[in-house]
């Protein structure tokens, strides 16, 4: 008899014969089906290891085309022109373009560090787990290419090869100009308005992020008790999530402002600047 079948018999046996009468164990009658599986050799590591090849030779004839050689020492009396970060960081070198020192320096970074901490804590969707599937995580999946590809990879591509001699933009094909003089006048958002009174700059700066941040209560406010997956999420994990997804868009918005309405900073107060 098979284990299955000695687990069947058992479940259906009676488990009391007081008065004839007969109460079934509740126990499972069925093994957890089968799920179909791939094994990770070779089907993984073959396609890991020509990955890696393809991307080796890429790199070495690179390395061989590119003229790179190695600089003098550093000379603290001279300051280089273009002044680079190593490239891991000009994403968030690039990111002093559009921010406050403090907030592209300290802020973003630690909100990134924080959200991915937060990630497994507020992810209620149990689909997904050890595979990739786009039908079932579109949300998370369309935030994380945009995150990681738009809004880390391709900055840290502009400011390697795009960014030149103070920190002007060249196009690929332009010429590093080192004399080159970009007549740009970048204005605050009160500047725009003709806002002069102290106390009304601060207000007119928080007015528009107090209604970019309050869209996420009106989303919660319209739809909470509507949809399945808002009320299995929560407030507080929604709160969270609406708040990282919120701070991640704001990057882009404010770039956009900037290439678009030469706009500085947004919210101005004599303590930090947004």
């Amino acid at each position: 008899m098979s284990s299955e079948q000695t687990v069947d018999s058992a479940a259906s046996a009676p488990a009391s014969e007081n008065g004839g009468a007969q109460t079934e164990i509740d126990a499972p009658k069925r093994k957890v089906r089968d799920i179909p599986r791939v094994h990770t050799w070779p089907h993984l590591l073959r396609m890991e290891l020509l990955c890696t090849l393809v991307i080796m030779v890429v790199m070495v004839l690179w390395s061989v085309a590119i003229d790179a050689p190695l600089e003098e020492p550093a000379n603290p009396t001279l300051t280089p022109n273009p002044s680079k970060a190593p490239w891991y960081f000009l994403g968030l070198q690039e990111m002093l373009v559009y921010f406050d020192p403090w907030m592209a320096g300290v802020v973003l970074p630690s909100l990134i560090i924080v959200g991915l901490m937060a990630i497994p804590y507020i992810d209620i969707n149990p689909r997904g787990n050890g595979y990739y599937t786009w039908r079932e995580r579109p949300f998370a999946m369309i935030n994380f290419l945009v995150g990681f590809w738009i809004l880390w990879i391709l900055l840290i591509i502009e400011g390697v090869f795009l960014r030149g001699p103070g920190w002007n933009f060249f196009l690929p094909w332009q010429e590093w100009d080192a004399h080159k003089v970009v007549a740009l006048t970048n204005v605050d958002l009160h500047e725009m308005l003709g806002v002069r009174n102290p106390i009304a700059i601060s207000i007119v700066g928080a007015i528009p992020l107090a209604i970019y941040y309050g869209l996420a209560a009106l989303y919660w406010k319209l739809k909470s008790q509507k949809s399945p997956v808002l009320k299995e999420l929560g407030l507080p994990r929604y709160a969270v999530t609406a708040f990282l997804f919120l701070t991640m868009w704001l990057l882009p918005i404010k770039m956009l402002l900037r290439y678009t309405l030469n706009l500085k900073y947004i919210w101005v107060t004599p303590w930090f600047n947004i």
